[in-house]
């Protein structure tokens, strides 16, 4: 297949993707809705446990670290070189 081909199935693909990714949230935020509405972090539909709980992550606020202490961001930090493609 030439080019021009591929970059039009890419596109419409691309957007499909948008589409079904928009449905996706849509349908978790309604799951989400009920289960608060329920009061519950857990329950069976059907044959699926849904389970809709809390965690907690830690990560390093790199905005504050290189605020405090610059000489320690830019001692740690690690700079990476890779290509993104784009059409527009």
């Amino acid at each position: 297949m030439n080019l021009m081909v591929k970059v039009h199935e890419l596109k419409k693909l691309k957007l499909e993707k948008t589409e079904l990714e928009r449905e996706i949230a849509e349908i978790e935020d309604f799951i989400k809705a009920e289960m608060i509405a329920q009061d519950v972090s857990e329950m069976v539909v059907d044959v699926f446990k849904i389970r809709y709980i809390p965690y907690s992550t830690t990560r390093v606020d790199t905005t504050a670290l290189k605020a405090e202490l610059p000489e320690i961001a830019a001692r740690y930090s690690k700079t990476t070189e890779s290509r993104r493609l784009s059409i527009t």
